[in-house]
């Protein structure tokens, strides 16, 4: 079900404590100028959240997490198609009657939610929870097969439940190490072939800045805004290995990037 373009999802992170943007957008009327700016600047998609899923962060009450995301898809989706990044029912059952067609779920057990509404629907792979994912030492024993059967088994759970649109991520960071996170883009070839569409969300994460600060022989990761280079480097080898969605927060270089793609060399036969 891949589509036939690579699409480019933006973020708005209508939360006090993001870890790219540090609570920029928490304001409604900032969280809807952002949204607008992102589609003006390519962003086939936009990612409504109002709960951090950074690692550490705590869990945020349905009422005011309904209070931060409601008004700004209401907002944004007569403008562009919508997202809502949640893993509460009670939110996105009231995201997608604002206007939200896809539901990105890091606990991937909302599928119920998304096919009794007719929508998309995201499902990710997480170890553990935001609060305690980075901090039990991840082990697996062949990550991309464990994840890619973890995800496999939660898009068929979707398809039998009625979800036409599935989606699967591979949660690049959630409850992984760094080299837990460069071998699932290394073998991401292995999930796009299990037929489900992929989405990959890299964009400013942790290891991008380790990897750059490695480049710079520096000690420590580079800021979060300074992960450009790392995070469409790796948006351009998810596109290459046939994923068909990036999650970015600097879209207009990601838009660039996937036409690139898009457009580039073919294979001679």
């Amino acid at each position: 079900m891949a589509p036939d373009r690579p699409l480019v999802m933006g973020v708005v992170n209508v939360t006090p404590d993001s870890f790219s943007d540090g609570g920029r957008y928490l304001d409604h009327e900032a969280a809807v100028a952002h949204g607008l700016r992102l589609v003006a600047e390519g962003a086939d998609v936009i990612d409504v959240g109002g709960e951090s899923t950074r690692p550490g962060a705590e869990p945020v009450p349905d009422a005011e997490e309904l209070d931060r995301v409601v008004p700004v898809v209401a907002a944004l989706s007569p403008e562009v198609r919508v997202s809502v990044d949640t893993r509460k029912v009670v939110v996105a059952t009231a995201a997608i009657a604002a206007g939200a067609t896809l539901v990105n779920d890091v606990s991937a057990s909302l599928h119920q939610v998304a096919a009794d509404a007719g929508v998309g629907w995201v499902a990710m792979h997480m170890l553990g929870d935001p609060r305690t994912m980075q901090q039990r030492n991840p082990r697996y024993g062949d990550v991309v097969a464990e994840v890619a059967a973890f995800l496999v088994e939660r898009a068929e759970r979707g398809r039998t439940a009625g979800v036409r649109e599935l989606w699967i991520d591979p949660g690049i960071g959630f409850g992984k190490t760094a080299a837990h996170n460069l071998a699932l883009l290394g073998r991401l070839d292995e999930l796009v072939a299990t037929g489900f569409g992929v989405m990959v969300a890299t964009s400013r994460k942790r290891f991008l800045g380790a990897l750059l600060a490695r480049a710079d022989g520096v000690d420590e990761p580079v800021p979060a805004g300074d992960r450009l280079e790392g995070s469409l480097a790796t948006a351009v080898w998810c596109y290459a290995a046939g994923a068909g969605m990036v999650r970015a927060h600097d879209v207009a270089e990601t838009v660039a990037a996937a036409r690139i793609v898009s457009n580039g060399p073919r294979p001679v036969s």
